[in-house]
C-alpha cells in the first residue's frame, strides 16, 4: 500500500459526498469520499492527512499529451524497475515521495520504461484513501 502525508487545501461538497484536495508536497492528490465536513470533524483545510492507494491502481503514462478524466496525475522519475514475466513493480519518486506501481511487464515493453524516465503516475479518485494523522 502506497502512503503519503498531506495537508487538505480544498474540498467539495455536495449532499453526502465530499472532494477533497490533498497538498502533497505541492502536488494536488483528490479523494472523493462519503462524508462532509458537517460529518467528519477532520475535514477542515490544513487539516493533516495519510493518502493511501494500492499499487495496483497507480497507471503509468509516458509522454503524454491531451486530455484525461482521471483527476490524479502525478509526475514522477522512474528510480527502479523488477521485471517479472508478467507483472512488474515500478518504483516513483514524486518530489521525495516514494510511490510503487504494479503493471503488467507487457505494458512496461510497450512504454518502453526505463531508470530516470519521466512519467506520470495516474490515479482514481475512487481509489484514493484518506486517514486523519
Amino acid at each position: 500500500m502506497n502512503s503519503l502525508s498531506g495537508k487538505i487545501a480544498n474540498i467539495k461538497s455536495d449532499e453526502y459526498f465530499s472532494i477533497v484536495e490533498i497538498d502533497v508536497s505541492g502536488v494536488s492528490l483528490k479523494s472523493i469520499i462519503i462524508e462532509t465536513p458537517e460529518t467528519v470533524p477532520f475535514l477542515k483545510i490544513g487539516s493533516p492527512m495519510n493518502i493511501m492507494f494500492k499499487e495496483t491502481e497507480v497507471s503509468i503514462a509516458k509522454d503524454f499529451s491531451g486530455k484525461l478524466s482521471l483527476q490524479n496525475k502525478i509526475p514522477c522519475l522512474i528510480k527502479d524497475i523488477e521485471r517479472g514475466k508478467l507483472l512488474s513493480k515500478i518504483f516513483l519518486d514524486c518530489k521525495g515521495n516514494k510511490i510503487i506501481s504494479i503493471i503488467t511487464t507487457g505494458a512496461v515493453e510497450q512504454l518502453d520504461l526505463k531508470i530516470d524516465d519521466e512519467v506520470l503516475a495516474l490515479i482514481k479518485t475512487n481509489e484514493v484513501m484518506l486517514a486523519p494523522l
